[in-house]
C-alpha cells in the first residue's frame, strides 16, 4: 500500500463515520496541527488527544460536518489531501463551507504528522451569532 493509499483509507473511514478506522493508521505519537485561528487550533500528540479535541468536539459542536477530500497529491513520504469542509455550527445554526489543505507525513507505513491550512475566518463566521443590529444604509 502507498502513502497516498493510506491517507486515502483514513478519509474513507471518515466517510463512514469509523473513527476506530480514522485513527488506525496513526502512529503512537502523531502530531496532529489544526491551524491558528481555527476553533480547535493547536498541537495535539497522541492517536487519543485528536480523538478527544479535534474529532469529538466536531462530533459534539457540529452537524452534518463533511470533509470532501477532491484530491490526493502523492509525493512520497508527505501526501496532500484538498478538498471542502463543510457544516452546521449547532449553537448559531450557522453554516459555513471552506476550501482546505491537510499535509500528512508518512513513516514507516504509519502516518506521524499531519497539518491543516483553511481559511479559519469562514468557518469562525458560523460560530458567531447573527447581527442583530440594523445596518444603515450609505446616503447619496
Amino acid at each position: 500500500m502507498s502513502n497516498a493509499d493510506l491517507i486515502r483509507d483514513h478519509y474513507a473511514a471518515n466517510d463512514r463515520g469509523d473513527l476506530d478506522g480514522m485513527l488506525a493508521p496513526f502512529a503512537a505519537d502523531i502530531e496532529w496541527t489544526e491551524a491558528a485561528g481555527f476553533p480547535y487550533a493547536g498541537t495535539y500528540i497522541g492517536r487519543d488527544a485528536v480523538a478527544e479535541n479535534v474529532f469529538g468536539r466536531i462530533q459534539e459542536e457540529w452537524d452534518d460536518y463533511t470533509v470532501a477530500i477532491d484530491e490526493v497529491v502523492d509525493g512520497g513520504d508527505v501526501v496532500v489531501g484538498i478538498g471542502t469542509y463543510s457544516g452546521t455550527y449547532k449553537r448559531t445554526g450557522r453554516f459555513f463551507a471552506a476550501r482546505v489543505a491537510h499535509v500528512w507525513r508518512v513513516a514507516g507505513g504509519e502516518i506521524v504528522a499531519f497539518e491543516q491550512f483553511t481559511d479559519t475566518e469562514l468557518v469562525n463566521r458560523a460560530l458567531r451569532a447573527p447581527s442583530t443590529s440594523t445596518e444603515t444604509q450609505p446616503s447619496s
